[in-house]
């Protein structure tokens, strides 16, 4: 038998088979991932975050294959047609892969040509030649004619002549060859080593599909090929520009059918005892391996690896992209500033929303600095006017069409009021327009235009992005590698993890919070979020963690689950302002009449708290880890993970892709982060690519190792292709520019890059922001 569920998961996360037990235990009674890697850890053994998003994973596929297992066990039974032996290898297979291998001649099917055969009974001629190639295949087949008949499952045309047995009976020996387990499986294995993935154009098609140029004569191994290639070239063969084939690296693109047998075949052949010996049966028998493997193992075996390499791909892109938006979440907030949204526009004008440092909306208008009107002096006056009238000090800028003329109207505007010390910051606007048409911005900003929440949504994602986005589904935020090439229900699964995670890291304050804020905290619904507002509206602020349960719907399981994550800013206990969970009052109390100190004075204390050894306060209920955490929780309350906010300086006359220069050492923010490198601001309006060969000294498998979204960076510049806006960049410092382009490899990738991202940047200020960078790169894959 194989090891239990909780023994694979222990092997594959390097923990103890009791500790995935906990988990699963927990899970299984409907505790959330945040809660068990926060409040769990002696349960669980600390195992953190990723781990437990892993396990679910990987749980869910384990369940799944083991009722399979128990539905093709009971299928082949039911027939009559289960033995030990097959019983054995059915409880023995490790996935579903194998796990189908071993059902496929049990399964249910349309009536092949086999079973047909097998009903005119020409099984006792397929046997009698594979067990005697000395046979003289006409002859013995002349003994098998017969007319046609009627079945249970239909007419049968019998068998008319000698050719027709000969076929009948290598159907039936394909079907045997084919739907052997083992052989399927040295087949997949070979084909998995030396399969290469071909592609080429199909004829007619270059110039609609020259975005694939670099794959009109294609191949690589399919082991080998990145996750970026394998998606371009998936998507060229779905729009109908490119043909792709899987072929042996040992085969001509088309054999003669006379060639010797491929290293597939020869395993067939070898497998069923078939050799070329000059027999009269042995050349039948080999053209019988030869359309087994071409006509039913390789085209099985082609469509399932091909399907394998999707999904790797998918999960690989699917990866790119959560974690592009954890960094993207999880950016430093600009923090309760007065702020001025700007949603650039030409013909329509340039929305203005002002909202307070708490994001309520002050006042929005419209101006017209740019085409058709051109009334820019009139526009800075109404800013100007604005920015003093309610104190602003952040100007937010949209990064959507007029973007550039709009961040010339914000510097006018700062030269113009140097006494108002404003600073501008261009943002993505990606997803602004969704949210501003959604359900939820109607009820937010009943009163106002659709365009206008725009620009309000603009202003609040950068006084805190977290607090903005959540309202936004995470697909519309802004797109990832490949985004709409992959599977959109484990796209939509990944996302709503990750941003679930990024709230109860930061946690909520409940007394401010959105709907859409509070329906991501660990246990809570959309319902039980809606009722808490509600609640809230109508008896006012909560002034404790305790006065959450008297919230319609909200039950003590519902409690137990997100009141850790909740935080009551200025309540009755500084302790609910704190990631500390209420089930663990009791234990601090017990610490505070240890020490003879009340909570406001122990809170802050670092000096004091270090001192403490948690394993005095251990016992049944709370262990070293917890106490570790409540000790941490009271020297900083509340401490939010994201990084302080900070900008990045721009080099000062590089304001356009024209004023690059090789050699240049620039300081740039992080926008995107893909499989083959990141893209880099460096404030002239088009990203530029560190390739993951220029991210490091040392070798780099994943540049997410190595750089984040929204991290400021010194890079130089390679090159610059003015005419195709690339700009090719290295974060090693000490590279020279190259006298005659760069490498062949850098090139292959680079044009990966370019149908990932047509970066056609709108404006970049002058000073962007390092950690709200927003995922610029998000608003400008439109893919």
């Amino acid at each position: 038998m194989l090891p239990s569920i909780e023994q694979r998961l222990a092997v594959e996360l390097v923990a103890k088979p009791q500790q995935i037990s906990a988990a699963i235990a927990l899970l299984d009674e409907g505790a959330t991932v945040p809660f068990i890697s926060r409040y769990r850890k002696e349960a669980t053994g600390g195992l953190d975050d990723t781990q437990l998003r892993l396990l679910e994973q990987r749980l869910s596929y384990l369940r799944e294959l083991e009722q399979r297992r128990e539905a093709i066990v009971n299928s082949i039974t039911e027939q009559g047609k289960m033995t030990p032996v097959l019983l054995d290898a059915i409880m023995h297979a490790e996935d579903k892969t194998g796990l189908e291998d071993l059902y496929l001649p049990y399964k249910v099917k349309r009536r092949t040509k086999a079973q047909i055969a097998l009903e005119a009974g020409l099984l006792p001629l397929a046997d009698s030649l594979l067990a005697d190639p000395n046979l003289v295949p006409e002859k013995a087949a002349s003994a098998y004619l017969k007319p046609a008949f009627k079945t249970e499952a239909g007419d049968n045309p019998g068998v008319p002549d000698t050719k027709a047995a000969l076929d009948g009976a290598r159907q039936i020996l394909m079907e045997r060859f084919a739907e052997d387990a083992t052989l399927l499986q040295q087949c997949r294995v070979y084909l998995q080593e030396h399969g290469v993935v071909e592609s080429s154009v199909i004829e007619g098609k270059q110039d609609e599909g020259a975005k694939y140029s670099d794959y009109f004569a294609y191949s690589e191994a399919i082991m080998n090929i990145p996750s970026h290639r394998a998606l371009a070239i998936l998507r060229g063969r779905r729009e109908e520009m490119l043909n792709v084939v899987l072929r042996l690296d040992t085969e001509e693109e088309k054999p003669k059918w006379d060639a010797p047998l491929n290293p597939c075949e020869a395993r067939i052949a070898n497998y069923f005892k078939i050799s070329n010996q000059g027999r009269p049966a042995d050349k039948w028998l080999a053209d019988t391996v030869r359309w087994c493997w071409r006509v039913k193992v390789f085209m099985h075996l082609e469509s399932e690896l091909m399907g394998q390499l999707r999904e790797r791909a998918e999960l690989e892109a699917i990866n790119v992209f959560a974690l592009n938006l954890k960094a993207l979440l999880l950016a430093a907030p600009a923090g309760q500033h007065a702020t001025m949204g700007l949603d650039p526009g030409l013909r329509t004008g340039v929305k203005v929303a002002i909202v307070d440092a708490t994001g309520k909306v002050l006042e929005h208008s419209t101006i017209y600095p740019h085409q058709p009107r051109n009334d820019w002096d009139g526009s800075l006056h109404t800013l100007a006017q604005l920015a003093a009238k309610h104190n602003v000090s952040l100007i937010s800028i949209g990064n959507g069409t007029a973007s550039r003329e709009t961040d010339k109207l914000a510097q006018d505007l700062i030269k113009l009021k140097p006494e108002l010390k404003l600073r501008k910051i261009v943002v993505s606007e990606a997803g602004a327009s969704v949210y501003s048409a959604s359900e939820f911005a109607s009820k937010e900003l009943p009163d106002l235009d659709v365009s206008i929440r725009g620009a309000v949504s603009i202003a609040r994602r950068l006084q805190d992005p977290l607090a903005e986005l959540v309202k936004i589904d995470p697909k519309s935020i802004g797109v990832g590698q490949y985004q709409h090439d992959v599977s959109q229900s484990q796209l939509a699964k990944s996302l709503d993890a990750v941003v679930e995670d990024c709230v109860n890291a930061v946690g909520v304050d409940v007394n401010t919070a959105s709907v859409p804020l509070l329906a991501r905290v660990s246990g809570l619904s959309n319902s039980v979020a809606q009722s808490i507002v509600n609640y809230r509206d109508t008896q006012g602020r909560f002034a404790s963690r305790a006065a959450l349960r008297k919230v319609p719907r909200l039950g003590d399981k519902t409690f137990e689950q997100a009141a850790g994550f909740l935080r009551i800013m200025d309540g009755e206990s500084p302790l609910d302002a704190s990631a500390v969970h209420p089930e663990s009052y009791p234990l601090v109390e017990k610490i505070l009449a240890d020490l003879k100190r009340d909570v406001k004075s122990v809170i802050g204390d670092a000096g004091l708290l270090k001192t403490l050894n948690p394993a005095k306060y251990a016992d049944d209920k709370f262990g070293v880890p917890t106490i570790t955490d409540i000790l941490k929780e009271l020297e900083k309350p509340g401490r939010d993970p994201r990084p302080e906010f900070s900008t990045a300086t721009f080099k000062e006359g590089v304001e356009e892709i024209r004023d690059l220069r090789p050699d240049m050492i620039l300081e740039g923010v992080i926008t995107n982060v893909a499989a083959f490198g990141a893209f880099v601001d460096i404030g002239v309006h088009q990203d530029g690519l560190v390739h993951i060969s220029a991210l490091s000294n040392t070798f780099v498998k994943d540049p997410h190792t190595v750089v984040k979204v929204g991290q400021v960076v010194k890079v130089k510049v390679l090159e610059v292709d003015e005419k195709r806006k690339r700009i090719a960049l290295t974060m090693r410092l000490t590279d020279e520019a190259p006298k005659a382009g760069s490498t062949p490899a850098q090139r292959a990738d680079r044009d990966d890059a370019k149908r990932l991202a047509q970066h056609q940047r709108q404006p970049t200020p002058a000073a962007a922001p390092a950690n709200n960078a927003m995922a610029a790169a998000f608003a400008k894959l439109k893919r």
